[in-house]
């Protein structure tokens, strides 16, 4: 079997391990001319997301990429405390919460497969997507093709493999802008970074969170409710702090002097996501991870959840009698999922949900699939069988 990977990604790097390690001949095409795409932002790996990591012989490079996070503090407005909590598996070493720029995530997935032998082109601009009797055929930009017998659309949120093969679905803004910063010259550094500690801030009218890198730099993030920014204006990094500020100033908490600490890495971003019911399989065509479930970023779940669906499509493709059934039980088994972290993100976003709080630290338990997540995960497990060999 071969495979081709549209997108070069968090998503689109971990399929091609899973596919891998599979047995399937994969190959990864990337638009972007090298690994430095989204290197600003940073995220934050769950527990889940890691216990993924760890089925494609990836949680030792990504661990050391990173930093732990064991815990989760909350303060209100004034900055008084009113809960703290551990974050995920913290007792384990190995699935404890992880913090990295996206960009470094991308970069060590990269140099994981290029370790294995998975081929990755780099500046491979998808223009169209053709299936033909026996088999399934990319497009790019530059004239070039390739083909294979079939074709994972792993190209994040503005997916190139969604719009070619279905236009009508396009992202919608989740209510909420998000901000992104760094400084390492915060007036007081508000926790240590041997805490290992994330701390939200409910602020009045901004939720913001923070952490400390063992370097002593401190990453922050912001979310605030409104409409999209017009024509996708977001301002000069200036402009974008003293907006910030000026729903920060009336708190006593220390978001306000985190941001004012933020000279120019600041960066903001509409909140967006994916309709829930969209198709996701074209065919020999199939999307996974922000290209098929984009959430907004409120539930900090969306690497994880890709993740996730990197190892249940390997092994699906690889229990499975074909690729039909592979694709019909795979998505079985993670719509439920997915959706349902769309839909809670998408409530936290619109202030329909509450936010920060400390149940929020530990595993979500009303979360579909927890209870099934290690034996979807675990390699040894055969999916087909224990489904009971059926596509439903």
């Amino acid at each position: 079997m071969r495979a081709l990977v549209i997108g070069g990604g968090i998503a689109g790097t971990a399929t091609a391990l899973g596919l891998h390690r599979a047995g399937v001949d994969v190959e990864v095409y990337e638009a972007h001319p090298d690994a430095a795409e989204d290197i600003g932002a940073f995220l934050t790996l769950a527990s889940n997301g890691m216990r993924a990591l760890v089925q494609l012989d990836a949680a030792t490079a990504v661990g050391r990429a990173g930093f732990p996070l064991t815990s989760m503090r909350v303060l209100d407005a004034s900055g008084a405390e009113v809960g703290l909590v551990p974050l995920g598996e913290a007792a384990d070493p190995v699935l404890r919460y992880r913090c990295l720029r996206r960009g470094v995530l991308s970069g060590v997935l990269q140099a994981e497969a290029a370790r294995r032998g998975v081929r990755i082109r780099h500046g491979a601009r998808l223009d169209a997507v053709e299936e033909g009797p026996g088999g399934v055929t990319a497009h790019f930009t530059d004239g070039t093709t390739a083909s294979g017998d079939l074709l994972i659309g792993a190209d994040g949120l503005r997916s190139a493999v969604r719009r070619a093969l279905d236009p009508g679905v396009t992202p919608v803004h989740a209510g909420q802008r998000v901000y992104y910063g760094y400084t390492d010259s915060a007036p007081v550094a508000p926790d240590a970074p041997k805490d290992a500690r994330i701390t939200m801030v409910r602020g009045s009218s901004v939720s913001l969170g923070y952490t400390v890198s063992p370097a002593g730099e401190t990453y922050w993030f912001a979310r605030v409710a409104g409409a999209p920014s017009a024509a996708g204006r977001l301002g000069t990094a200036a402009e974008r702090r003293e907006l910030l500020l000026t729903l920060l100033r009336g708190d006593t908490s220390p978001a306000a002097g985190l941001v004012a600490a933020t000279t120019d890495d600041l960066m903001v971003t509409d909140a967006a996501e994916i309709p829930t019911g969209t198709r996701w399989r074209h065919g020999r065509a199939l999307l996974l991870g922000d290209a098929a479930h984009a959430a907004s970023p409120a539930s900090g779940q969306g690497a994880s959840m890709a993740l996730e669906d990197a190892v249940v499509l390997a092994k699906c493709l690889r229990d499975a009698p074909d690729t039909g059934a592979a694709f019909t039980l795979y998505e079985t088994l993670r719509r439920p999922r997915v959706e349902h972290n769309v839909t809670a993100s998408g409530n936290i976003s619109r202030g329909t949900a509450v936010s920060g709080a400390p149940r929020r630290g530990g595993p979500a338990r009303s979360r579909p699939g927890d209870d099934d997540l290690i034996h979807h995960l675990e390699w040894s497990t055969d999916l087909w069988e224990t489904s009971g060999g059926t596509e439903a």
